[in-house]
């Protein structure tokens, strides 16, 4: 064909002169526009109405413009306040829109009679042409019916008319406008044969631009038309020489294939089967969009084709698998949406069902290999959600299953048809690619169940791996089986409550024992196989195992339940079936089905004698419970002074006897290891019991305590004692492998989506009466039996907020039920607290704490009332506290940082305030009840209910916790829940002797010794609780909590063997002082990371509704508060910044890092968080800081800074500023940090010659007497103050994502994070001092003992009190704090010189002038500062490590393939251009101090974000920088607000060194424009 204009058997010179000018760049670009194009292809399941539009720029801009007035009106309405002015502009685009209509109503009534006179040639081009350019401009109003239909009979005629092509192209083009125009004109030209017309002209092919014209209005009329236009031959018609025109044109006629495909007749004949082979050849081609197109039509042809074999047969002939296949490698993935992917899989899956010649083709063509990178590649632990799997859009894990599951046949009966009968043959006969088969996917379908996939991904998976193993012979099933631990495996799946998940555990462990049952009868009895199959069967053996295996078999549904898709309330047995939903009946597993299973398995594979308990144990069981029985009499064994070295030695013995087993020749399985005990054991010694007590508190005496200490430096000299095995053989972790191995086979916590919640509005009556936009739970409030003193709340069933606390809900029913007679009459509770409580009240709010920041909440409530001061309105303002966040005083709230419902900081991080702010009860006769004491217990089913949670949370607990692991949720809405509600009674059983270690309230000398014996390591221990899910017996709860004494002894292993060295000091087994150097080899904080875990929380949060609404499940909260070492540091730090900001800071923090700002005072950038800039003075940094701090604290935007007289403004000069407030906090002369002058060095990077602080060892707060009010010559409240400044700084800086250049030292840290710093510690930030303080503590501890002995010589005794040889007296230490002369510890006149007498106060007094009461104001001060950005608790997630990363960022060296893989070359260069090879050689070359200043130059800041360079947003990119002169003798520039440096490309390696080096250290201190 030649060229376009030209006509195929004539020369160009014989066209007319103005056809040559018409071509495809004529058309009108609603005609062409791509994106309307995209619509269609990316929503292949769209609906009807949606499959019906075609939007186009033209037609979105020719609708009605009365519609236009209705959307301005609106607009105006709702935010305009001179409506009035308004409308007068309406009234005359209303009169001129109408003169418009009537002008071109005339223009067409008078072309129309142009056209049909028929003039000749010259008047019907004419005319055309008029008529081409009124439709360009007019809209819908301008045409009628009536016109519509006279003017398709007439462009249809001339469309025919071969001896003009001006006029075809013209009456074409006139077609497509009308179409555009006035969309119900497509049924007028298809009565007048349009489609047929263009048809002919496409097949003739004549002209190129009337092809296409042809193509355009095809297109068009197929929106509305597209079975006539498949009648009419238009597929075929279409795609016949589409090679030929260009992509842009081949996008249209796709779109018109695509909109005849989705309208494909049920019945009747099929004339697009002719089309599939071109289509398959339009799979390969290079235009993405052209391929999803295809995609789109093969999709919806195998949909409407899948009904028959012989059509399937006739697809698969054309080579449709082949190209199909090859669309589907992996690295195509992305290259295609998502949704055309999961498509293309969806059509395999019908062919393979109904077709054998698929079937065998997607083994020939290793299928296996493909699905197994889907698998490998996709979030497996983020599998699917519920609600689209009954939809049509399938997600891409449940289409691989279906696909897995068909081509895996197994007959049943009577229903095989004869296709299946031919797939188990082909299998049969095939071995080797059944081989194949099984090696790829069965270890991926393992190790997705093992993930945590939800119930339906479990399902298919086990659907398969039942397929794989019954079809497999003995000798391939053995080879297939050795790829996973298969009976371990299916222990954990006999963890999980569904019956189907049983059913399938039990087929798959029937079909092994039957083909294989020599060779795993063992390890299902090692592995606990049996035993959980025996507990199916006599449910009252689950009490016996230590397993938390399922019984009491019930199904999910009642047989009698009809399915509704629309509810979800499909059965798993029909899940990955391709039967239609319409048809499925009741559940295929009734109540015996798995009964009997289970008998069959134990009668017919297991020997009698097994079941005695005894005989059926492995030797390592009976070996670990002999152990573990041991270690229980030993706690039971009475210990006094005498016997408690042969106690320890005990416990160090079996302990030693356990690690051996555990790390044995003969493997200990899961089931063994928890079987055991061992776990129990262990953590009822180590604890003295006290994790099985009430709310995880410890109470009793400080002598308590130190037994609790003596027991864990055994434990730990056992753990860390080895120096000679590599620390992954460390005995801590073998046991913490072993842990997290119990744990993911046991833990089932749910991973709840919010596809249970419709986005509808509803009206909550219960607690505060307000809008919200989610369904609420329909709930009646009774009184319990038995209860009198309250009233009956006779109201009907109330509409409740699922996200309300059940204080709120307290708040809300104890006006109504309680009433109170006194000598004032009848009193409600209401007026009792406005008499009685509310000083209290008023008290407890004023002090509460400041910053409290909501957890999870972007408001979306529609009605939040304002709190007013009026003391009238107090009552329902503390009933509704839980509503609100806690602002900080002066603080602004805006809507979106409302808090929302009921799901308030109270229920994700429950403050002492928010506690406090409860509205007390005044019970009849006794007003006494504290502030923070419940009045009413609520019960839900006879259970009381958790009041950390929301009612939400509360319901959707005990549907969990019931025997099903299926939910309904229609019946979770629609229910009617009965909540009965009775008078809680006052508790004052306590011992006020007994104190709480929470609390710890010991005496003040027990309070000293705590801080030298590092006794605040247990407040993290037993001061807090796990789950709230999980019950104390449960082995979970085990497993949780000697993880977390683990991670604690892990973390605190160098003062735990620090004390245990002093011991050995003081007992005679170690006589040098030089031997308390501890070096401790700690385990890697990552080996306590659960993977399952932290997957489950990764997806939970990916659930928008739930985090705006506190929807989140209770394990989510309680978990990452008590046991954060489970989670990543990037889990963490995703959460935190959600639990602290909201949703919305969270998602777009990394994105504030890419915005440069703009030049107005605020900006909100497109569903960004507000800006706030703030101009400082380079001369003044910390005064400048103050300003913006006293200022902006409080506001929850981002801060920005631009410096006096420079232009450069946005990131850059933001990262810079707190680069430069980091530095002149650590200038001498503040009198904030230890240290002394010889550690003062010169910075290098600021701009004036001053002197900072350099402590290797880190910033640690100097010490100041409470006494004195000035500090080294310096008014104290200055230094408070910068403190105060600091803590503002510190907490900005998280919250905005800057990075700061401090070093703060690890105690420090420490103190941030409300952790008690003990003696240990000080070595940390002084370690002189600390090794000091360390041998004076082991001289005292050796001192008492010898006091304590009866025969001790007293020339032992004067040599034990020596230090180092040396008489204590003969020292010279006198009572001031060492470094501190000013500071003097003690005023009383017999503590002046240290002696042996009182060398146990000295060394008291300044450990705690130290690290507590010299430096208790300074870190007040800090955390004062930081509470008016956000709460310093939502930090507590974080290790000091962590916390640091957080803060400061990385600064580790990078790699030569790291620094490709995460910059950016562009504009000139590549990633192989020498400028940039030498670039990149330079920066590995850098020394530290030169790879921080090159940072600062590029990106403002001298330290990477959290993550490294791969977290550098934007991306560092270089290009190529040009000048008029030789490049030698440019500088590279940069713009540090998008990381975007400018390199010269200079003739040498020496040169661009000497030139970087200089515009580094030159450049520094200044942004102006380069």
């Amino acid at each position: 064909m030649g060229s376009r204009g030209q006509k195929r058997t004539e020369s160009a010179d014989e066209l007319p002169a103005d056809k040559r000018a018409c071509s495809s760049l004529d058309f009108r670009p609603s005609s062409s526009n791509c994106s309307s194009v995209r619509t269609h292809l990316n929503l292949p399941n769209s609906t009807p109405d949606a499959d019906m539009e075609t939007s186009s720029s033209t037609s979105a801009s020719s609708r009605s413009d009365g519609d236009h007035e209705k959307e301005d009106e609106s607009a105006y309405g709702s935010c305009d306040s001179d409506d009035a002015e308004q409308q007068p502009r309406h009234h005359i685009l209303r009169d001129y829109q109408r003169r418009r209509s009537s002008s071109d109503h005339g223009k067409l009534n008078t072309i129309l009679s142009n056209l049909n006179e028929g003039n000749g040639g010259s008047g019907q081009l004419a005319a055309l042409t008029e008529l081409c350019e009124v439709l360009s401009f007019c809209n819908e109003d301008s045409l009628s019916s009536l016109m519509a239909d006279s003017l398709s009979p007439v462009l249809v005629k001339l469309a025919k008319n071969e001896s003009n092509a001006n006029i075809m192209l013209l009456a074409i083009r006139g077609m497509t406008y009308l179409c555009d125009v006035y969309p119900r004109s497509s049924g007028f030209l298809v009565r007048h044969d349009a489609v047929p017309a263009l048809c002919e002209r496409l097949l003739a092919i004549e002209y190129v631009d009337v092809a296409e014209q042809c193509l355009q209005a095809l297109e068009k009329i197929s929106c509305d038309q597209p079975v006539a236009c498949l009648q009419a031959g238009a597929i075929m018609a279409v795609l016949n020489f589409i090679d030929f025109f260009s992509i842009s044109v081949q996008r249209v006629a796709l779109a018109t294939v695509v909109n005849i495909c989705k309208k494909l007749p049920l019945e009747g004949p099929a004339p697009f089967v002719e089309a599939v082979p071109k289509l398959c050849d339009l799979l390969q081609h290079e235009d993405q969009q052209l391929v999803e197109s295809v995609a789109t039509c093969l999709i919806k042809i195998s949909e409407r084709m899948c009904q028959s074999f012989e059509l399937m047969e006739e697809l698969c002939k054309h080579e449709l698998i082949n190209q199909v296949t090859l669309v589907m490698k992996s690295n195509s993935r992305t290259t295609i949406s998502q949704p055309i992917y999961n498509g293309l899989i969806g059509l395999l899956v019908k062919l393979s069902s109904g077709s054998f010649v698929a079937f065998r083709s997607l083994y020939e063509l290793n299928i296996s290999n493909i699905l197994k990178d889907v698998l490998s590649t996709y979030d497996l632990s983020h599998g699917i959600s519920p609600p689209d799997l009954v939809g049509g859009n399938c997600n891409q894990v449940h289409e691989v299953l279906k696909l897995l599951n068909e081509l895996l046949p197994t007959s049943t009966g009577d229903q095989a048809n004869q296709v299946v009968l031919d797939k188990e043959s082909f299998l049969a006969d095939h071995h080797d690619l059944l081989q194949r088969f099984g090696m790829d996917l069965f270890p991926m379908l393992v190790q997705v169940v093992n993930s945590g996939a939800n119930i339906y991904v479990c399902y298919g998976c086990l659907s398969v791996i039942s397929k794989l193993v019954f079809l497999s012979k003995p000798d391939m099933l053995g080879e297939l089986l050795k790829t996973a631990n298969i009976p371990s495996f299916l222990a954990g799946v006999f963890t999980r409550k569904d019956h189907h998940l049983l059913m399938l555990a039990l087929q798959i462990a029937e079909i092994i024992l039957k083909k294989l049952s020599d060779v795993f009868l063992s390890s299902f009895i090692k592995e606990g196989v049996f035993y959980v199959i025996d507990a199916l069967l006599m449910p009252e053996k689950c009490s016996q195992l230590m397993l938390p295996v399922f019984g009491g078999i019930q199904p999910s549904f009642d047989s009698s339940q009809k399915s509704s898709v629309r509810e979800f309330q499909r059965c798993l047995c029909y899940a990955f079936d391709m039967v239609p939903s319409s048809s499925v009946s009741s559940c295929k597993i009734d109540k015996d089905t798995v009964c009997n299973l289970a008998k069959h398995i134990k009668t017919n594979y297991f020997a009698p004698e097994l079941i005695e308990s005894d005989k059926g144990m492995t030797d390592v069981l009976q070996n670990l419970r002999t152990l573990s029985a041991a270690l229980s009499n030993l706690i039971n064994m009475p210990v006094d002074d005498d016997t408690t070295v042969h106690h320890e030695e005990k416990f160090y013995s079996i302990l030693h006897q356990i690690m051996l087993k555990l790390n044995g020749r003969e493997p200990v399985s899961t089931f063994e290891f928890i079987e055991s005990g061992i776990v129990k054991s262990l953590m009822h010694y180590l604890s003295d019991g006290l994790h099985m007590r009430g709310n995880v508190e410890f109470t009793g005496s400080y002598d308590h305590l130190v037994v609790l200490g003596k027991r864990f430096e055994v434990f730990t000299k056992l753990f860390f004692s080895y120096s000679d095995i590599l620390v992954e053989d460390l005995p801590l972790s073998i046991l913490i492998q072993k842990l997290q191995s119990g744990l993911s086979t046991l833990e089932n916590f749910p991973v709840i989506p919010s596809h249970g919640f419709k986005q509808r509005n509803s009206f909550a009556t219960v607690p505060n009466g307000r809008c919200v936009m989610y369904p609420c739970f329909r709930v009646r409030f009774a009184r319990a039996e038995g209860e009198n003193c309250l009233s009956d709340c006779a109201e009907d069933v109330l509409a409740v907020d699922p996200f309300s606390s059940l204080d709120a809900i307290e708040g809300y029913l104890w006006p109504k039920v309680f009433t109170e007679r006194t000598e004032y009459g009848e009193l409600d509770a209401e007026e009792l607290e406005h008499r009685e409580v509310l000083p209290n009240l008023l008290s407890s709010n004023a002090n509460s704490t400041q910053g409290e920041s909501s957890g999870f909440i972007d408001s979306m409530s529609i009605d939040l009332p304002e709190m007013q001061e009026d003391e009238a309105n107090f009552s329902q303002i503390a009933s509704e506290q839980v509503h609100f966040r806690e602002l900080n005083s002066g603080e602004t709230m805006s809507f979106d940082e409302t808090n929302m419902g009921s799901a308030g900081k109270e229920q994700e991080f429950p403050t002492e305030s928010t506690k406090n702010m409860r509205t007390p009860c005044s019970a009849a006769g006794d007003n006494d009840i504290k502030d923070s004491s419940a009045r009413l217990l609520l019960y839900l089913e006879g259970h009381q209910l958790d009041r950390t949670l929301t009612l939400y949370q509360v319901i959707l607990q005990q549907l969990l916790n019931s025997e099903k692991e299926f939910m309904t949720w229609a019946k979770l809405w629609s229910r009617v829940y009965t909540i009965t509600y009775k008078r809680a009674l006052e508790s004052n059983q306590d011992d006020p002797q007994e104190h709480t270690y929470k609390e710890r309230k010991f005496s003040v000398s027990d309070q000293k010794i705590a801080s030298i014996q590092n006794m605040g390591f247990f407040a993290s221990m037993f001061a807090c609780k796990l789950t709230s899910d999980l019950d104390k017996s449960s082995p979970i709860y085990d497993i949780l909590f000697l993880l977390k004494l683990l991670e604690g002894i892990n973390k605190y292993s160098f003062h735990l063997m620090s004390c245990e060295r002093v011991r050995a000091f003081a007992e005679g087994r170690n006589d040098n002082l030089d031997n308390l150097k501890v070096m401790v080899r700690s385990v890697s904080q990552n080996e306590f990371v659960s993977s399952r875990l932290t997957g489950k929380l990764e997806q939970q949060m990916q659930d928008a509704f739930t985090l705006s609404t506190g929807g989140m499940p209770s394990w989510c909260n309680d978990l990452v508060s008590s046991c954060p070492f489970l989670f990543s540091f990037e889990a963490r730090c995703k959460y935190f910044r959600l639990a602290a900001f909201g949703p919305r800071r969270g998602q777009l923090n990394a994105i504030s890092r890419s915005n440069s700002g703009a030049s107005s005072d605020r900006q909100t950038t497109s569903g960004g968080l507000p800006r706030k800039k703030f101009l400082v003075s380079r001369d003044q940094i910390l005064d400048s800081a103050t300003r913006m701090m006293d200022l902006h604290a409080h506001h929850k935007g981002l801060l920005e800074v631009e410096y006096n007289e420079e232009v450069g403004t946005g990131l850059g000069p933001t990262l810079e500023f707190y680069t430069l407030v980091s530095h002149e906090f650590q200038k001498f002369g503040l009198g904030m940090w230890r240290g002394d002058h010889c550690s003062f060095i010169t910075s290098t990077t600021l701009p004036t010659e001053s002197v900072i602080l350099r402590n290797g060892s880190g910033l640690f707060p100097r010490p100041c007497s409470p006494k004195s009010d000035a500090n080294n010559g310096i008014q104290f409240s200055q230094v408070l103050k910068k403190f105060v400044l600091l803590g503002q700084i510190v907490a900005k800086a998280i919250q905005d994502g800057r990075v700061l250049d401090v070093s703060f030292s690890k105690a420090f840290y420490k103190l941030i994070l409300g952790q008690d710093l003990s003696l240990y510690d000080i070595q940390s930030f002084d370690p002189e001092l600390g090794r000091t303080l360390l041998e004076f503590q082991a001289i005292i501890v050796n001192q008492k003992r010898h006091q304590k002995s009866i025969c001790v010589e007293n020339t032992a005794l004067k040599q034990d009190l020596c230090f180092r040889n040396t008489r204590i007296e003969d020292l010279f230490l006198d009572f001031t704090l060492p470094g501190y002369p000013d500071y003097v510890l003690s005023s009383e006149c017999n503590l002046k010189m240290v002696n042996s007498a009182n060398l146990e106060e000295y060394l008291e007094l300044i450990v705690d002038a130290t690290i507590h009461s010299g430096i208790a104001r300074q870190v007040e001060a800090f955390k004062s500062g930081f509470n008016q950005v956000f709460s310093i608790s939502h930090l507590h997630i974080f290790t000091e490590e962590e916390l640091e990363r957080l803060l400061c960022g990385e600064c580790d060296i990078w790699a030569f393939n790291e620094l490709l893989e995460h910059i950016k070359f562009d504009h000139g260069y590549t990633a192989s251009s020498p400028p940039i090879v030498n670039l990149l050689e330079i920066i590995q070359e850098f020394e530290y101090s030169q790879r921080r200043a090159f940072l600062q130059f590029v990106t403002g800041a001298p330290r990477l974000p959290p993550g490294g360079l791969a977290s550098l947003n934007p991306k560092l990119t270089i290009v190529r920088k040009h000048s008029s002169n030789c490049a030698d003798t440019e500088l590279p520039s940069v713009m540090t607000c998008a990381n975007y440096l400018k390199l010269p490309p200079y003739s040498s390696k020496e040169k661009m060194k000497e030139k970087l080096l200089y515009a580094i250290s030159e450049g520094q201190g200044s942004f102006h424009l380069s």
